[in-house]
């Protein structure tokens, strides 16, 4: 193995700051997204979608739609059950509460029968230009009969409500419950203290800054369809259009992925559109493109969040937890996809207990169908579910209890000698100082210091709040297995496949940052590549997982690399491998300057290169953790919310490029942000119809909404499951800011003498919602 971190390459590998290689070509504009591939002689395809929130479908007439100028055809429903396609299942064993099976409606790609939401695709109009692809859809003539719609949890958990599916009674469409009821009720009756809290997760929509593209070509030689598409998993939406919807072998779909401008979750799975535009391109034997305008993405791609709980601590006198006890609703949409059932009904689940030491519980998460878009992945995926109703009990529990809110924490928290700890979920915790990361949060944000920055405020009319949030989360996917691929060129390339999906996130220069530690050549010399399902199949990037997980692979691939050419440069130099030595891209016969250049081994073999294909695993998921602190000021006359700090101290394990780390961090956390202070998606009660489809109705977090961010990394508590010892990072800020941020307005209510309206104060904190919460 080559001693790189000793070369004059050492500034390249792991631990630096290296600026990120994919910048460059990106800055220029010279990225390659979907959208920027157009073939000679390509179709448009535009879906029309249904404007009612619940209907049954009397008839649809696509004639006017084929008379208008330029339409080549119109796909509908009929025209996909006659090719055999199938609708896309919820295939999870969880049961209904009663012990049946779980009950979610089969999700046809284009409506049949009936529309459960409003932006459901119900037909596809494909033209020569994207024009006409829209005139036709509007030229569709769709007659229906309304039916009631269900919106809203409350709504759809009342009696007699109106069912989304009429198999799934009451709208359940799963339950799960976890711990000892018995034992925590008798928590709760010996407790001195019980704390408790209704709490919402308000449904957020995932606005990367490239909405879905979807390009598809079929090859009637090869009997092949190749998919163009801007996703986090390219190989899992290949097997979803082929084995799940079209019913035909994998090895018939190709999915190519180029840049993406983000994915924050909502680009893992497959969507009906990216199916539809599969099939008709094979349908048209033309290329086919669909891009969805920003209305589409509003309106159909997966939401996040939406949940309603209840939420209590019993404590004891000295404020140690004796038991914890939460009651959740989760809103699936209309047609769940297993991943939205998994997330509220089990991922987030897994870290309700975060960093304490809380040994009782009593869960039960009930997923719901409402006349609403699905919702599923979004950055943390449950994770900030769960961290926010224990960060907001911890605060409230705090006030009652008379104790700083960080004394309270420090109380309960697991201790090192713990490790690795099983928490009441059953999920294991490898490695973690809590304490430590604490104290360094408290230190960082001058926390004994808060009573004479209040005093300042105060005397500018402003209320000052400080918020804290203590917590873990869960990383992987609970898939651990990764392919990597690396070959080493005679022309003086080093290429490293991954199977995971660079979407914005840096992957690409912290993979070539291990390739450096390994090969000891300069970072220039490495390519790193993605999206390509003919050249690996692998699970993607979700679940911050795609560092862990794959640059691990990186690591065995490259030590692997090494190995094989000192078994070749052995044969060449005639000498045994065991007496060669590798460094900085040279093998060399030990004590001697006999030796070879690894690009000219390379060059040397049989196809001009080094090929290896490296299959390895970790051994299980990583859980990074975090103290942020946040201090606001509140404008009593307005009811507007400054950030005036937030810090935050992040325990990620081994750092491989502090920069990135950051950023990702800063980003999570700005994006969490945006859930406390403003984003919501807000569907009319009655009709169904969607209040906040645009940016003039949903409003997106800004840069400048935080005055002052500072961050530190303690890197001296690496992960156990992984030999790179990183933890991932990628939703780490999104799921601390958002208890941080509410955490911080509360407390500045309390102090105002509003102690109710600090208990009662539900996201997003716009101005209105705050001012009446401080005037009553």
């Amino acid at each position: 193995m080559a001693d790189g971190m000793d070369s004059g390459f050492g500034r390249f590998g792991s631990g630096q700051a290296v600026k990120r290689i994919e910048d460059r070509a990106l800055l220029a504009g010279q990225g390659l997204f979907t959208d920027d591939v157009a073939p000679a002689g390509h179709l448009h395809l535009y879906f029309l979608r249904s404007p009612h929130a619940h209907a049954r479908i009397l008839s649809l007439d696509t004639a006017p739609a084929l008379a208008i100028p330029g339409v080549v055809a119109v796909i509908t429903a009929e025209d996909l059950a006659k090719a055999g396609a199938k609708a896309m299942q919820v295939t999870l064993p969880f049961k209904r509460p009663d012990g049946s099976a779980l009950a979610a409606p089969p999700r046809p790609v284009l409506a049949e029968g009936h529309v459960r939401f409003v932006g459901e695709p119900v037909a596809a109009v494909i033209a020569e230009s994207a024009q006409a692809a829209r005139d036709g859809a509007e030229a569709v003539v769709l007659e229906v009969e309304d039916l009631p719609a269900v919106i809203g949890l409350k709504a759809a958990a009342a009696p007699g409500a109106p069912l989304v599916w009429p198999a799934a009674t009451g709208n359940v469409v799963a339950e799960t419950r976890y711990g000892d009821a018995a034992a925590t009720e008798a928590a709760f009756n010996s407790a001195a203290h019980v704390v408790s809290l209704d709490l919402v997760n308000q449904r957020l929509a995932p606005v990367s800054m490239e909405p879905r593209v979807v390009l598809a070509e079929y090859d009637a030689g090869t009997d092949r369809i190749t998919v163009r598409m801007s996703s986090q998993m390219p190989s899992g939406a290949r097997d979803s259009i082929a084995k799940e919807v079209l019913g035909i072998d994998p090895g018939k779909v190709r999915v190519l992925v180029g840049d993406v401008g983000g994915g924050f979750g909502m680009k893992t799975g497959l969507y009906p559109e990216d199916a539809v535009v599969a099939f008709a391109a094979k349908q048209v034997g033309r290329p086919v493109k669909w891009a969805a305008t920003r209305l589409d993405d509003f309106l159909a791609a997966l939401h996040g969040r939406d949940t309603d709980s209840r939420a209590e601590l019993a404590l004891d006198a000295n404020g140690k937890v004796l038991g914890y006890r939460v009651r959740t609703l989760a809103d699936m949409g209309a047609y769940p996809r297993n991943p939205s059932v998994a997330i509220q009904l089990l991922i987030g689940p897994w870290v309700s207990t975060s960093i304490y030491d809380i040994t009782t519980v009593d869960f039960t998460f009930t997923a719901l169908l409402t006349n609403t878009a699905t919702t599923g992945p979004y950055r943390g995926a449950g994770r900030p579910e769960a961290i926010y109703l224990i960060e907001r009990l911890m605060d409230e529990a705090a006030r009652k209890l008379g104790l700083d809110p960080a004394e309270l924490r420090r109380r309960n928290l697991i201790a090192p000698a713990q490790m690795p700890y099983r928490n009441a979920m059953g999920q294991t915790y490898d490695s973690g100082a809590f304490e430590q990361v604490l104290d360094q949060g408290l230190k960082l944000a001058d926390w004994d210091g808060f009573a004479a920055r209040a005093a300042e405020s105060k005397a500018r009319g402003r209320l000052r709040g400080r918020g804290i949030a203590s917590f873990l989360e869960w990383t992987g996917g609970n898939v651990f297995e990764e392919r990597v691929t690396i070959a080493v060129k005679g022309d003086g390339e080093i290429e490293v496949y991954a199977t995971t999906q660079a979407m914005g996130q840096g992957i690409a220069t912290s993979y070539a940052q291990l390739a450096v530690d390994v090969f000891g050549v300069p970072i220039e010399q490495v390519k790193v590549v993605f999206g390509d399902s003919d050249r690996g199949s692998g699970f993607g990037s979700a679940g911050s997982r795609s560092l862990f997980t794959a640059g691990s692979a990186v690591k065995v691939a490259a030590d692997k690399t090494v190995d094989t050419a000192k078994d070749l440069a052995a044969e060449a130099l005639e000498v045994a491998a065991v007496d060669l030595e590798y460094r900085d891209g040279r093998i060399q016969v030990a004590g001697t300057d006999r030796g070879i250049g690894l690009f000219d081994l390379a060059a040397k073999q049989p196809e001009g290169r080094i090929f290896i294909d490296s299959t390895s695993s970790v051994s299980g998921p990583t859980w990074p953790n975090g103290t942020h602190v946040c201090e606001v000021e509140i404008d009593p006359d307005t009811g507007e919310v400054a950030v005036l700090s937030y810090v935050s101290a992040n325990d990620a394990g081994r750092v491989v490029n502090p920069m990135i780390v950051e950023g990702q961090v800063v980003g999570g956390a700005l994006q969490g942000l945006g859930q406390a202070l403003c984003e919501h998606v807000i569907y009319d009660a009655e009709t169904g119809q969607p209040l906040s489809a645009s940016f003039m109705d949903y409003a997106m977090p800004r840069a400048d909404m935080v005055a002052d961010y500072r961050t530190v990394l303690d890197t001296s508590i690496p992960c156990r499951t992984n030999p790179l010892g990183v933890k991932g990072v990628g939703e780490l800020g999104t799921i601390g800011a958002t208890p941080a941020v509410v955490n911080a307005v509360a407390d500045a209510l309390a102090r105002a003498g509003r102690p109710q309206a600090a208990a009662t104060l539900q996201m997003p904190l716009t101005p209105p919602r705050v001012w009446a919460a401080l005037h009553g």
